[in-house]
């Protein structure tokens, strides 16, 4: 071919790149077979489009429909389902943003047309802290009205085995209808085994005609710049191992709580935490408690029995795979008994009502087992390659029979070290130190509620932060119950605790509780927290949080000279400005 004809033809491929029209042809007096002619123009074409993409620039990609999805979460729970949420509604046709639910106003609300709201329940049916502010809006009697064009969908995340099961979700939902938005599908309340439910709800969500009808267009594998996720999570945990535990409460002690450490050694980035995160445990069933139940029954144990994963004994899955305590609901549905008397567990049940069931029908009635949530009481740079745990042993008498808890017993006194453990990290949206390592921290935690604290101090002192530290601790006795007396001690010498103030209930005729130190201590507290403190609080939410938040609050009103509205613009501050988190259940 001439370095004419090459020059005319390169000429046609730029031509052609410009006006989108990229099919070349040779001329037909080019020195050509017709296989040759046909391969060149082949060539040549393939050519032409590639210019021509070049000069048009990248393509834009088609929105996706807008889309609010809203969460309010204290363990994390429903975080992580509103990213999952995010990524397949991408899938869908969707764009969406996450907030958490305190994020948003009514006002604003109310010019979207798409929303989806994931919000879990805790304590006395009460929302979570970074929800509370928008439900209590919500339910005001000044709540504005939301338009008929707000189409939404509200899942819940709860427990059946407490009286106000999915109460924070069912309030949101009732009162957004009750304001005029739409409903899209109904609302979803999902027990502690959700993810059946969560799944089946989500499918559903973008097949209503209020998604169908404006979805725009879908993303195949779309990519939402999310944090990298982890390998282990609830449903795939890392199979760690038990160091040892060590029993901390004295002899004479009403009580019996165990410093437990775990390696997580082989688990590499995916199991990364920081200081205020919890750790997934995944326990087995008490063997006692097993056969008290089948001694009970008309079972032997050896029944095969059926689960979504295939047969298995029921005494393997009573073992290690069902909650054998609770009843709820779905219990007594399932086993045909119209009620039983309040705290009635699946003992009492079989013991006293004696169901005319078979295994598959028992099975079927029962609540798969879960994993419980422990605040980590270490720092990552203080132990490598570890977690430790602060967990009291429950034990209590119910109905003239001694009870246990599942996994602070198989923790305490059942798993001997070197036992396998299956675990995972769960992130906490906020409960973490700040990265000012001049700020003040006030951490408020009593009893067991003390661990997230250590591993604060823990960080502290490997940073060396030079910022003050306050801990209010206590329990009933000095003597008995002064969990991490040596750590916190040498702390104080080393100036890395600035104060302490313990609170011992049962050593004097007075009780004394963190509150009680709280409001005795009004001025320093509050001077700390004028100087850009950080409030901390774990501990039990019904009470000993609720104590001390207004413990606080008093602190507030009579040092600020505030009146109720002041207090609460004052903590809604702290708040917004993540200078009051609670680590509560």
């Amino acid at each position: 071919m001439s370095n004419s004809m090459i020059t005319q033809l390169s000429a046609v491929i730029e031509s052609k790149a410009k006006d989108g029209n990229t099919v070349v042809e040779l001329p037909n007096d080019a020195p050509f077979d017709p296989v040759q002619r046909e391969w060149l123009n082949g060539l040549l074409t393939g050519i032409s489009t590639i210019a021509a993409a070049a000069q048009a620039g990248p393509k834009e990609k088609e929105p996706g429909t807008p889309l609010s999805i809203f969460y309010g979460s204290q363990s994390g729970s429903s975080e992580v389902l509103s990213k999952d949420l995010k990524k397949f509604a991408a899938t869908q046709g969707f764009d969406a943003k996450i907030e958490e639910l305190d994020s948003v106003d009514l006002a604003s609300m109310a010019v979207l047309n798409h929303v989806l709201i994931i919000c879990s329940t805790f304590g006395e049916g009460e929302p979570p802290d970074n929800a509370k502010k928008f439900y209590e809006n919500l339910l005001s009697n000044e709540a504005p009205a939301l338009p008929a064009t707000l189409n939404f969908a509200v899942c819940g995340l709860g427990d059946s085995s407490y009286t106000y099961f999915n109460k924070a979700a069912e309030d949101i939902y009732s009162r957004m209808a009750e304001l005029g938005a739409s409903p899209c599908k109904a609302l979803l309340c999902c027990d502690l085994a959700f993810e059946d439910d969560y799944a089946e709800w989500k499918g559903d969500v973008f097949q209503t005609e209020a998604f169908v009808s404006a979805a725009g267009a879908a993303v195949a594998g779309a990519e939402t710049n999310e944090q990298y996720v982890p390998a282990f999570d609830k449903n795939h945990p890392f199979i760690a191992n038990l160091i040892q535990v060590k029993g901390m409460s004295g002899d004479k002690s009403a009580k019996c709580v165990n410093h437990v450490e775990i390696s997580l050694a082989g688990g590499g980035v995916d199991l990364d935490y920081q200081a205020g995160d919890v750790l997934g445990v995944w326990p087995l069933n008490c063997p006692e408690d097993v056969n008290a139940i089948l001694n009970a029954s008309p079972f032997t144990g050896s029944e095969i029995v059926e689960l979504k994963s295939g047969p298995a004994s029921l005494r393997v899955l009573l073992q290690s795979k069902m909650d054998i305590h609770t009843v709820n609901g779905k219990t007594l549905e399932a086993w045909g008994i119209d009620a039983t008397p309040d705290d009635y567990q699946v003992l009492d049940v079989m013991s006293d009502i004696k169901p005319d069931i078979d295994a598959q029908t028992f099975l079927n009635g029962l609540r798969p087992l879960q994993p419980r949530l422990y605040s980590i009481a270490s720092s990552p740079k203080a132990h490598p390659g570890e977690v430790h745990l602060t967990v009291g042993e429950v034990r209590y008498d119910l109905f003239n029979k001694p009870r246990k808890g599942v996994a602070s017993t198989w923790l305490g006194e059942r798993l001997p070290a070197g036992s396998n453990v299956g675990v995972y990290i769960q992130s906490s949206l906020h409960f973490h130190i700040p990265d000012n390592d001049d700020a003040p921290l006030i951490m408020i935690g009593p009893g067991t509620g003390v661990a997230p604290f250590r591993a604060f101090l823990e960080e502290r002192e490997t940073r060396q932060a030079a910022g003050p530290n306050w801990l209010f601790f206590g329990d009933q006795h000095e003597a008995e119950d002064f969990l991490y007396r040596d750590q916190i001690s040498k702390w104080q010498e080393m100036g890395v605790l600035t104060k302490a103030s313990l609170a011992w209930s049962r050593d004097t005729a007075a009780k004394v509780y963190v509150q009680t130190l709280i409001r005795e201590q009004n001025q320093e507290f509050y001077a700390w927290l004028e100087q850009g403190g950080y409030i901390y609080i774990c501990g039990d939410a019904s009470r000993m949080a609720a104590d001390v938040d207004t413990a606080i609050r008093d602190v507030i009103k009579e040092q600020g000279n505030l009146d109720d509205e002041g207090v609460q613009a004052y903590m809604d501050k702290l708040v917004a400005e993540h200078r009051y988190q609670r680590d509560v259940y």
